[in-house]
């Protein structure tokens, strides 16, 4: 397959070296040429281009067979969302009408869910997010399924969880410089997903998803935060850490829901199988690889 992966970063990178490695003809698309050298050692044909700008788009051959977008807006606010999210979409949809890929898989977020009582959510179950940058998510969901629908556009969508992973996660990296705190009594659930098995799940959409599905990209235990820290602190000799009201401000950011994403879809219809089903496989590898690496150096508890 000809395959165009659309932002090359943390998860498009090591996705366009799997495709490479299981014979793929491979480009990768980034704003800038940071990272291509990376990209060439990997097999990868680097594109500089700007999905915000039309006019970036039409200096890449097409057709693709599959297209991929896993573009960030790198913590951006509402303007920076709807210019990469949605107008990125739109401009890509536009780009792609004359040479519709085979497959376009867009990697969302499970953001878009708002549920704030620990109730189990599925793909089925209301996108009602409080957040404007989540509306902005369920706007560009809607986008895509409308030319699913109406255009027979193949485009999947995948909501992912929190990505974790090689020098990455979010929790784990606060804990480890004593930073981490709990809020409220515990009891908020986080979702989580491993760099490794996000690249799995969407070649498993490019491979196997249907046109105008969304499939959750979540691993198979949703937890709450205090049973993730008493992981963290058995497993590494640590002390717990404090417990903090749930309206400091980084809470009111980020602690704004409260809900456990079902990926049973993601495992019965694309047959997706897990290398590090639970958080405990994924961070027991991460610790592994910071060990043999030397790079394993927790500050000392300050107690």
């Amino acid at each position: 397959m000809r395959v165009l992966i659309i932002g090359c970063g943390y998860v498009g990178l090591p996705l366009a070296a799997e495709l490479v490695r299981q014979g793929h003809e491979v480009f990768g698309v980034r704003r800038s040429e940071a990272a291509f050298d990376e990209m060439k050692s990997a097999g990868v044909t680097p594109i500089a281009a700007d999905i915000t700008q039309p006019a970036d788009l039409q200096n890449i051959a097409l057709p693709f067979d599959w297209v991929v977008n896993t573009t960030s807006s790198s913590g951006g606010g509402v303007e920076e969302y709807k210019q990469v999210y949605l107008q990125g979409n739109q401009n890509l949809i536009d780009w792609l009408a004359t040479n519709p890929p085979k497959k376009f898989v867009y990697t969302s977020s499970t953001s878009v869910y708002g549920q704030d009582d620990g109730s189990v959510v599925k793909e089925s179950s209301p996108a009602e997010p409080t957040a404007d940058t989540g509306k902005i998510l369920v706007e560009t969901e809607k986008l895509l399924l409308a030319v699913a629908t109406e255009k027979k556009f193949p485009a999947v969508i995948l909501r992912i969880a929190g990505i974790y992973g090689p020098d990455r996660g979010h929790f784990f990296q606060q804990y480890m410089r004593n930073e981490a705190k709990i809020p409220g009594n515990g009891d908020r659930v986080t979702n989580m997903i491993h760099q490794h098995d996000v690249v799995g799940a969407i070649i498993a959409a490019l491979k196997s998803g249907r046109a105008g599905e969304i499939y959750n990209v979540v691993d198979d235990e949703p937890v709450a935060h205090i049973h993730f820290f008493r992981w963290l602190s058995e497993t590494l000799g640590k002390y717990m850490p404090p417990f903090a009201p749930e309206d400091e401000g980084v809470w009111k950011k980020r602690g704004v829901t409260n809900k456990k994403v079902s990926n049973r879809r993601l495992k019965m219809e694309l047959g997706y199988q897990f290398k590090y089903p639970t958080f405990r496989q994924g961070y027991t590898a991460e610790i592994l690889r910071l060990e043999a690496a030397g790079k394993f150096n927790p500050l000392p508890d300050p107690r």
